[in-house]
């Protein structure tokens, strides 16, 4: 029985999630050779002030990106 864990950052959609069990399912199924029933996927989402990239929280290292890259 096959499990994955995926984590990310709050905000993505319901469809957004459910189209990533389902792709990831799939890989799963293609690279194992696995039954689908057996797949199980695991979506840890993280409050945008639970992670940080280069020091600084998530939403305020994309929008400093972001005006870098307006530049």
């Amino acid at each position: 029985m096959p499990i994955v864990t995926i984590k990310i950052v709050e905000g993505r959609t319901k469809e957004q999630k459910h189209k990533l069990l389902e792709t990831v399912t799939d890989a799963v199924v293609d690279s194992l050779d696995a039954a689908p029933e057996t797949v199980r996927v695991v979506i840890e989402e993280m409050a945008n002030d639970h992670f940080g990239i280069g020091g600084l929280p998530v939403l305020q290292y994309r929008l400093k990106k972001a005006k870098e890259n307006k530049k």
